[in-house]
C-alpha cells in the first residue's frame, strides 16, 4: 500500500510539472488582441489544411447557400422563415405564428437558449467555431478574400507597414469596395428575413419613396463593412455575451480543444523519430504552427480559454506536424480536462443529464402546444356598459362582442354554438366570415332559458366552429335579474 502511494504521488508530481498551468500564467492578463503599449494587435491567422478546416468549410458554405434560398423558398405564398416584427407575424419552417401565440414563441426561443447551453457544457463553443455567423462571415468570406488580394499573413503584414503608394492603395482600395459591397449585399439578403423578399422587391423598385429605409440600410451595412474590415474577432472576445458565458457553463468535463499537456510537455525542438526516452522531451516540438492559424492569437498550450471559440484550426495545423516528425496525431483534441489528466474517457454528469431532462420536456411542451394550436382563435366578451334583455317570457339574452383572429392561410366561415346548454346563439349579420390570415370583429346575442339560468351572474362555455367541426372554445359570463 505505501508503494502504491509514493508511486502515485511520483506520477502527481510528475504531471503537475508537466501541466502548463503551472508555469507562467501571465498570458491571463492581457487578451492577444492588445499590444503591450495598449495598442490594437491585429489577427492574421494562416489558414491551414485538414479534415476539421474541410468540414468547417462545407457546414459554412451550406449555410451561406440557405442564407440566401430561406426567404425565397414559400408554402402558400409565406416564405419559409420570416420574423416580421413590425406586422407582428411570424414564420418559422412554413407555420405562421401570430402575437397569440406570444407563448409558444417564447417557449420556441427557451428551448433553443437550453439547447445552446446543454451543448456548451458538453462540448464547449462548438456553435461559435462552426455554426456562428459572425465566424463563418469572417473566416469563410471576408479573409479569404483579403488573403486573394493582399497575400498570405506575412505580405499583409509587409503592406500594412508600407506607406500609401500605388501597390498599397490599389490593393486596399479594391478589398474595401469588395467588402463594403458584399456588406450591402449582406444586409439586404438579412432584411429578407424580416420583410420577405416580394416586398423587399417591391420597395427596391421605388428606392425614391422609401428614403428612411434606403438610409437605414445603408448605416448597417457601414457596421457591417466596419466589423469585418477592422473590428473582426473583437466582437468574439469583447462584444459576444454568449462567449462570457462560456466561463461559467464549462467544467472539467465539458468536451472541448484541449492540448494533451500529459503527452506533450515538456515542449523543445527535436528531430524526426526522437523520443521522450532518449531527448526527455514530450511530443510538442514548440513549432508554434497552433498559435500561427488562431483567428484569436491564443496560444492553445496554455489551457482552456475565454477567447478559444473551437474553431478546429490548431487541431489541423497540429495534425500535421505530427505527420511531419512521425508522432501519433492527436496531441491537440477534442477532450476534456478530465480525460487529459487521468488518461480516461469521461461519461455524462450529473448536471448533462439534468440538462437534457429539462429540454426535453420543454421541446415536449412546446410540440404539444404547436400540434393542438387552434387555427382560428376567438375572444368573446360582454359588450360593456349593456345589460341583459328580457326576451318573451321565459328567456334572457345578452349582447356580446366577438373578435376572430384566422392563423391560417384559407379563408374561414365560423359559427358559435352552446356547450352543454340549451339556448341560440345569433350572430349579426348571419355569418362570421374571417379572412386568411386576418381578423373580424361583430356582435352576437345569446339567449338562454330562465329556468337555466343558475345565478345572477352565470359562467358557461362556447364552441367555435368552422365546416361544423369544433375548432376552439372559450367561457363567457352571462347576467340575469336576481
Amino acid at each position: 500500500m505505501e508503494e502504491q502511494n509514493v508511486e502515485k504521488q511520483k506520477k502527481q508530481r510528475e504531471q503537475e510539472a508537466h501541466d502548463p498551468r503551472n508555469k507562467d500564467i501571465s498570458y491571463r492578463d492581457k487578451i492577444s488582441t492588445i499590444s503591450v503599449d495598449g495598442k490594437r494587435n491585429y489577427i492574421y491567422p494562416k489558414i491551414p489544411k485538414g479534415r476539421f478546416i474541410f468540414w468547417r468549410n462545407v457546414v459554412g458554405v451550406v449555410l451561406l447557400i440557405l442564407l440566401f434560398a430561406l426567404p425565397l423558398i414559400k408554402i402558400d405564398g409565406d416564405p419559409i422563415v420570416m420574423l416580421n416584427f413590425l406586422e407582428r407575424k411570424f414564420v418559422i419552417f412554413g407555420v405562421v405564428f401570430w402575437p397569440q401565440d406570444t407563448f409558444i414563441l417564447l417557449l420556441m426561443m427557451l428551448s433553443f437558449i437550453l439547447f445552446i447551453l446543454l451543448f456548451t457544457v458538453t462540448y464547449g463553443r462548438v456553435f461559435c467555431g462552426w455554426l456562428c455567423p459572425q465566424t463563418i462571415f469572417l473566416e469563410i468570406v471576408f479573409r479569404r478574400i483579403e488573403y486573394w488580394i493582399e497575400g498570405n499573413p506575412a505580405k499583409i503584414r509587409k503592406l500594412n507597414a508600407m506607406p500609401w503608394n500605388g501597390e498599397k492603395i490599389i490593393k486596399r482600395g479594391s478589398k474595401w469596395l469588395i467588402y463594403y459591397s458584399l456588406s450591402f449585399v449582406f444586409v439586404n439578403v438579412i432584411l429578407w428575413y424580416f420583410m420577405s423578399f416580394d416586398k423587399w422587391l417591391r420597395y427596391a423598385e421605388h428606392p425614391n419613396q422609401h428614403i428612411a429605409g434606403i438610409i437605414l440600410i445603408f448605416i448597417f451595412t457601414t457596421v457591417f463593412f466596419g466589423i469585418y474590415t477592422w473590428f473582426r474577432e473583437q466582437i468574439c472576445l469583447i462584444v459576444c455575451p454568449y462567449g462570457r458565458m462560456q466561463g461559467v457553463l464549462i467544467d472539467p468535463s465539458t468536451i472541448v480543444v484541449s492540448y494533451d499537456y500529459i503527452r506533450g510537455e515538456p515542449r523543445g525542438h527535436q528531430k524526426k523519430g526522437a523520443t521522450r526516452e532518449t531527448t526527455g522531451l514530450g511530443d510538442c516540438i514548440d513549432c508554434h504552427a497552433c498559435v500561427d492559424v488562431c483567428p484569436t492569437g491564443i496560444d492553445i498550450r496554455n489551457g482552456t480559454q475565454l477567447e478559444c471559440v473551437n474553431c478546429t484550426a490548431c487541431i489541423d495545423a497540429c495534425d500535421n506536424i505530427m505527420d511531419n516528425v512521425g508522432k501519433p496525431k492527436g496531441l491537440i483534441r477534442y477532450a476534456s480536462e478530465k480525460e487529459i489528466s487521468t488518461g480516461k474517457k469521461t461519461g455524462l454528469s450529473p448536471r448533462i443529464i439534468a440538462y437534457s431532462l429539462v429540454l426535453l420536456g420543454i421541446i415536449t411542451f412546446f410540440l404539444s402546444m404547436l400540434f393542438t394550436r387552434a387555427d382560428v382563435e376567438a375572444v368573446v366578451l360582454r359588450t360593456p356598459g349593456v345589460l341583459y334583455q328580457v326576451a318573451g317570457h321565459d328567456s334572457i339574452s345578452n349582447l356580446y362582442n366577438i373578435k376572430a383572429v384566422n392563423k391560417t392561410r384559407k379563408e374561414k366561415v365560423i359559427s358559435i354554438s352552446l356547450s352543454r346548454l340549451s339556448g341560440t346563439v345569433t350572430i349579426v349579420g348571419g355569418k362570421l366570415v374571417v379572412p386568411p390570415e386576418g381578423k373580424v370583429e361583430s356582435v352576437l346575442f345569446i339567449k338562454l332559458a330562465k329556468k337555466d339560468i343558475k345565478n345572477k351572474h352565470f359562467k358557461f362555455g362556447l364552441n367555435i366552429l368552422s365546416n361544423g367541426l369544433v375548432i376552439d372554445n372559450t367561457k363567457v359570463t352571462f347576467i340575469a335579474p336576481n
